[in-house]
């Protein structure tokens, strides 16, 4: 007879247990995790330059664009659900008078929200996306860097995205919240060096 194995059971965290782990010192200022879907997961390997150049254009285009109705933020902490935590390479989102000083923005207070990939990007096109997704984030773009193209994926439902785009360097794109925003998708990728 044969034996049937029982699958493993994964032990999730809450974000205010991620957030009791920090303050207890088990994890470390300096370590790059972050909490997704209820499992810490530490960061890619360190950001090459192209990566970095990315989200400086990034935050540029974004800021000169959009002003001061907006905030951005940079690799810094969105809430999504009390299972996810993640810190996405740009996120725009509402003003906030106290800066966001006694909470993280949550999803609802979310307009876009994009990740730079090199390395990352089946991680942050299927598990991101994901849990984008099932969090009802209605604007998320990858941007990858290598392939020179953005993957833009909408319509949020507890299944993943219903659309996904990919779009071409030479393309332009709108954040759904702001219309009459117009991004080229060259203008937020990192310059070709040596042309």
């Amino acid at each position: 007879m044969q034996k049937t194995e029982t699958p493993l059971k994964l032990r999730l965290w809450t974000v205010e247990e991620y957030h009791r782990m920090a303050e207890a010192g088990i994890l470390q200022p300096d370590e790059k995790v972050e909490l997704i879907a209820g499992q810490i997961i530490k960061k890619m390997s360190p950001q090459g330059s192209p990566h970095a150049a990315a989200i400086r254009r990034t935050d540029r285009v974004l800021s000169n664009r959009l002003g001061n109705q907006v905030l951005i933020q940079k690799q810094l902490p969105i809430q999504l659900n009390d299972r996810s935590e993640p810190e996405p390479d740009v996120a725009v989102v509402r003003v906030d008078p106290l800066d966001y000083a006694d909470h993280h923005p949550t999803v609802s207070d979310v307009y876009l929200i994009i990740e730079v990939a090199d390395t990352s990007l089946k991680f942050d096109c299927e598990t991101k996306a994901k849990d984008y997704a099932q969090s009802g984030i209605a604007d998320y773009w990858v941007l990858d860097v290598s392939n020179r193209q953005l993957h833009v994926f909408r319509e949020p439902t507890e299944n993943g995205y219903q659309s996904e785009a990919i779009l071409e360097e030479g393309a332009s794109i709108s954040p759904l919240q702001f219309p009459g925003c117009t991004i080229a998708v060259s203008e937020i990728l990192p310059p070709i060096i040596g042309l």
